[in-house]
């Protein structure tokens, strides 16, 4: 009987051309050999399971092939190539760094390179895990990786590149491996099947390949997995149960909760997740990453994005059409802060439910996220309201009042007119027009029929006019006044009050007013805080046409700012003990 492989070890690459997924990479390597111009340094860097491992096996079984295809391939007939395939070649030596990492076991394979081949042209040293060798055995391995026997290749192996220090890596020539696609998995998974006769469903390979994370050998192992438990018929609903993966229709039945704005369904499908005995987390990620296709599907530029096959990325673009834009970007970012607040959070149930609520509400004709606001709920109407009929509706008095109406601005030259009759401007509907004989009525148009609420928007509208147009004469004295009153209430701006007792306010002609200050500093402060100055100065005096000019002073300094002396002397005679202070404690002015 024969002995049974896995899957990966037995479809595991023999030449360049069964290599998965690597196209541009293994045509590279092919033509290098072809010329001879092979470097005496390699580093394969890629995730796992892509075929760094193989390549480097393949490339050094081809490069000592004595009778090698037109292809250029090995021919595996020769004697290297059967040595290789027998796993009995000396010019083959393969090294795992994870466990062999010190200097000792460095300075052993550099014992090994002075060694020549004994058949074939080169010894290829294939070191894996290359990142996980010591600092110092790093070190001791830099000059022989740098000036190596004619016939050595090293070939250095590693998921993990930016661990490897430079002087490594400018010592080899880097080729980068790519992640396998999904499409590339679910072909080479249908080669494998039908090589095994078993009997798969598309659907089923596609979920083992997004299972496997662009790992062709881990794709291998889980596809082995699922044909050993489900008697080599491999279905959707099976390799779902055997990999406890959640099914993508449960994603499709939320985003229907989230449409229809139906919280109690989203939090039944989530409590039927969690009786199935899935993670929060891990449901919350899942969510994201359907999301995240989703918005990718629905638009044609961006539906190559998507892994998936053709027929599947048919079905979720017209599932995304349902949707827009907007609703994807909010969600995600909503996702993406569940993720975040996951591992702090103590109610991690609730937090996946607030979730979904949220998500139920980004529809809602309210922007804010919280779910209030205008238009979230609808105002519910008194008992005892009477309802008016549609062709004359009522405007309550209570709504026209308190309905804010623009303030025009005044005119000097011109008198504001307020006509007895309500205008657009003021947001009070105008009166039907009169029909006549010979003009046809236009569309209806609602009257009012409360002439109370007309004469109460029009008091208010006169009052807020001449509430603006305030022009009563002051004097100096009181505009000084007021201004000592405003640096009362305000004893916590300090720099302010300070600039405002040293700029006063010199009238140049009628309400036009100079203020005088130190430098540029103060003319942004003051330039800043003169709105909120005129609006309280316009209170205190009853008028609003009061203006200021900033001027920053280019001579003298201003007479209102002492010198260490005066204040020294202003001190002494407002503070008796003063003088006996500086005197005992023998103080000086600096």
């Amino acid at each position: 009987m024969e002995q049974y492989l896995v899957s990966a070890r037995k479809y595991r690459p023999s030449t360049f051309n069964s290599v998965v997924g690597q196209k541009a990479l293994t045509a590279t390597l092919k033509n290098s050999i072809a010329t001879d111009r092979l470097a005496h340094a390699y580093l394969f860097c890629g995730s796992r399971g892509v075929g760094k491992t193989s390549c480097a096996r393949i490339f050094a079984k081809t490069i000592n092939c004595m009778n090698r295809t037109p292809e250029g391939d090995a021919c595996n007939e020769c004697d290297s190539c059967r040595a290789f395939n027998e796993n009995r070649s000396l010019n083959i030596i393969e090294l795992d760094a994870a466990s062999n990492n010190s200097v000792d076991d460095i300075r052993a394979l550099v014992d090994q390179v002075q060694i020549p081949p004994t058949t074939g042209k080169y010894r290829v040293f294939i070191v894996d895990e290359v990142h996980m060798l010591s600092q110092a055995a790093f070190n001791a391995f830099l000059k022989t990786l740098e000036e190596p026997p004619a016939y050595v290749v090293f070939i250095l192996a590693t998921t993990e590149k930016h661990k490897i220090i430079p002087t490594i890596l400018s010592r080899c020539q880097i080729y980068d491996f790519n992640r396998i696609t999904i499409q590339d998995m679910v072909d080479h998974l249908t080669y494998v099947a039908s090589q095994e006769g078993i009997s798969v469903e598309p659907s089923a390979l596609n979920v083992i390949a997004r299972k496997a994370d662009g790992a062709m050998r881990d794709a291998l192992s889980i596809f082995d997995q699922v044909a050993a438990s489900s008697m080599q018929n491999i279905t959707y609903q099976s390799t779902i149960e055997n990999l406890n993966i959640l099914d993508y229709e449960y994603y499709n039945r939320l985003l229907d909760a989230f449409l229809a704005q139906d919280v109690p369904q989203a939090l039944l499908i989530y409590k039927e997740i969690r009786e199935k005995g899935f993670d929060s987390l891990f449901f919350v990620n899942g969510l994201a990453a359907h999301i995240r296709d989703l918005m990718v599907a629905r638009d044609p530029k961006t539906l190559c994005l998507l892994e998936a096959s053709d027929e599947a990325r048919q079905s979720m673009a017209a599932l995304a059409a349902r949707c827009t834009p907007q609703f994807f970007y909010k969600a995600m970012a909503l996702c993406g802060d569940a993720d975040l607040n996951y591992r702090t959070a103590t109610n991690k149930q609730f937090l996946v439910e607030l979730l979904l609520i949220k998500l139920c509400q980004l529809l809602s004709p309210s922007p804010i996220e919280a779910g209030d606001g205008e238009g979230q709920l609808k105002k519910i109407a008194p008992a005892n309201a009477v309802q008016q009929p549609q062709s004359q509706p009522a405007v309550s008095t209570q709504t026209i009042a308190s309905a804010p109406a623009p303030i025009p601005t005044p005119a000097p030259q011109q008198p504001v007119v307020v006509s007895a009759a309500p205008t657009p401007s003021r947001m009070v509907p105008p009166a039907p027009a009169v029909a006549t004989p010979n003009r046809p009525l236009g569309p209806k148009v609602p009257r009012l029929s409360l002439k109370t609420g007309l004469k109460q928007a029009e008091e208010a509208v006169q009052a807020t006019i001449q509430q603006r147009n305030r022009n009563n004469q002051f004097s100096d004295e009181a505009i000084d006044v007021a201004w000592e009153t405003y640096i009362s209430s305000h004893p916590t701006a300090h720099i302010l009050v300070n600039t405002m007792r040293t700029a006063r306010p010199k009238r140049l002609d009628g309400t036009r007013f100079a203020i005088m200050v130190e430098n540029k500093g103060q003319v942004e402060m003051m330039t800043d805080s003169l709105p909120d100055i005129i609006s309280y100065l316009g209170n205190q005096l009853q008028n609003d046409f009061i203006t200021f000019e900033i001027v920053e002073n280019q001579g003298e300094s201003s007479p209102y700012v002492w010198n260490q002396r005066e204040v020294y002397s202003h001190m002494l005679q407002k503070v008796p003990h003063m003088q006996e202070f500086v005197k005992r404690f023998e103080l000086s002015l600096s």
